[in-house]
C-alpha cells in the first residue's frame, strides 16, 4: 500500500498514455520508494495526533507523583526494584489494590499549615491574608506496582513481530563499524543508551523491541547527535532517531502500529519537525537497510543520492558525557515522570 497520495493524480494520467505503466505497478517497490512511503506514513500518524493508547497511558500517569531526591533514596533502599510507586488512594483510583500482607515503603511527606500574615499596601492600609508554612515531615507509606493487583496499567503500543535474521545482521553491522554493543541491566528503565562509540541495550526485550531500540541508538551515533547537542534540541534528536527506527523496522516487516508516533509525541515531536529532517532520516535509514538487506544492496547503491555508511560513522573519541538516548516506553518525557524513573 502506498501512502504517497500526492502522486496519485500523476499516476492516473501516466496510465492512460503509457501501456507499460500497469506492469510496472506490479513490480515490488524499490528500497528508496519503500523508505519514502514509510516516512510519509509516520508523518500521517503524527498529524493524526495522540493515539487512544497513549492518551490512556498519560491519564494513568497523572496518578504518579514526583518524589524528592531524599524520598527516591528511601524508596531505593527499601525496594531497589521499584518502578511505579504511589499511595493506596491512587492505586484504588487506577482499579488496583495492595496485595494482602505487602509491606509499605516509608517515605517522608511535608506537613503544611496556613498561617495568618499582615500585608501593608502602598497606601499604608493593613490587610490580612494567609501563607503556607512548612511545619515538618511525617512518615507515610507508598507501594510499588509489583505489590498491587487488579486492572492492568495502560501502556503505549509496542513494536511486535519477528526480527529474525535482521537482528543478527544489525548486530554484525554495528560491530563492523567499530561500535561496541553491550547488554546491561543497570541502564533500566531506559531500553537503550548511546554515547561515544558504544551502544548499551537493556536485556530481556523481545526481538522486535530490541531491534527497534538498537536501530534507534545506532541512529543517534550515525547522526552524531552527541556532537551536535548544542546545535539541536532533544526533541529533534529523539524525533530523528525514532523515525529511522520506525522506517527500518517497518521495512523489514515488523508491526510498528503507533509505537513510534507515540514515542515522538512524548518528546513533543510532530509532523512538521519530522518533515524538516526528512532527507536525513531517509538517507540514514537507507544505509542501515542496505547493511542488513544484502540481497538489495546492489539496488540501494545504484539509487542516485544514496548516502554511504562512512558518511555517518560515529566519532572514535567518546562524547563529553553519556546520556540516555532512548527512555523506556514506560517513561514519558516530562520532569515528573523522569523523577519517577529515578526510583528504579
Amino acid at each position: 500500500m502506498s501512502y504517497l497520495s500526492s502522486n496519485s493524480a500523476a499516476n492516473t494520467s501516466s496510465n492512460a498514455t503509457n501501456p507499460a505503466s500497469a506492469s510496472e505497478k506490479r513490480k515490488p517497490a524499490s528500497a528508496q520508494q519503500l523508505i519514502r512511503e514509510n516516512v510519509q506514513y509516520l508523518i500521517e500518524q503524527l498529524e493524526a495526533g495522540r493515539s487512544e493508547a497513549l492518551t490512556a497511558y498519560l491519564d494513568a500517569m497523572v496518578h504518579f507523583r514526583a518524589y524528592s531526591f531524599g524520598n527516591v533514596l528511601l524508596i531505593a533502599r527499601q525496594k531497589p526494584q521499584a518502578t511505579y510507586v504511589s499511595g493506596m488512594w491512587s492505586w484504588n483510583q487506577l482499579g488496583r489494590r495492595v496485595k494482602r500482607g505487602e509491606k509499605g515503603i516509608a517515605i517522608l511527606a511535608p506537613m503544611i499549615a496556613k498561617v495568618r500574615k499582615e500585608d501593608h499596601d502602598n497606601g499604608g492600609e493593613t490587610g490580612s491574608g494567609q501563607q503556607r508554612a512548612l511545619l515538618g515531615f511525617r512518615r507515610v507509606y507508598v507501594w510499588d506496582v509489583s505489590q498491587t493487583e487488579g486492572e492492568p496499567l495502560s501502556e503505549p503500543v509496542k513494536v511486535t513481530g519477528e526480527a529474525g535474521v535482521y537482528l543478527n545482521r544489525l548486530r554484525d553491522y554495528i560491530v563492523s563499524q567499530g561500535i561496541t554493543l553491550e547488554y546491561n541491566e543497570s541502564i533500566a528503565p531506559a531500553q537503550g543508551m548511546a554515547y561515544g562509540a558504544t551502544i548499551r541495550i537493556l536485556p530481556g526485550q523481545t526481538e522486535a523491541e530490541e531491534f527497534s531500540t538498537t536501530v534507534h541508538e545506532l541512529a543517534h551515533l550515525m547522526l552524531k547527535h552527541s556532537e551536535r547537542r548544542s546545535a539541536i534540541t532533544k526533541t529533534v534528536r529523539e524525533t530523528e532517531a525514532e523515525a529511522i527506527a520506525f522506517v527500518v523496522g517497518k521495512s523489514v516487516g515488523l508491526t510498528t502500529s503507533t509505537a513510534s508516533a507515540d514515542y515522538i509525541s512524548l518528546y513533543h515531536g510532530n509532523a512538521a519537525l519530522l518533515a524538516e529532517s526528512l532527507e536525513l532520516v531517509q538517507q540514514t535509514a537507507g544505509v542501515i537497510l542496505a547493511a542488513i538487506q544484502p540481497e538489495e544492496a546492489a539496488e540501494q547503491a545504484a539509487t542516485a543520492g544514496t548516502a554511504q555508511p562512512e558518511d555517518f560513522l560515529p566519532a572514535s573519541e567518546a562524547a563529553p558525557e553519556p546520556r540516555r538516548a532512548r527512555r523506556s516506553r514506560q517513561q514519558p518525557a516530562t520532569e515528573m515522570h523522569e523523577a519517577i524513573a529515578e526510583v528504579a
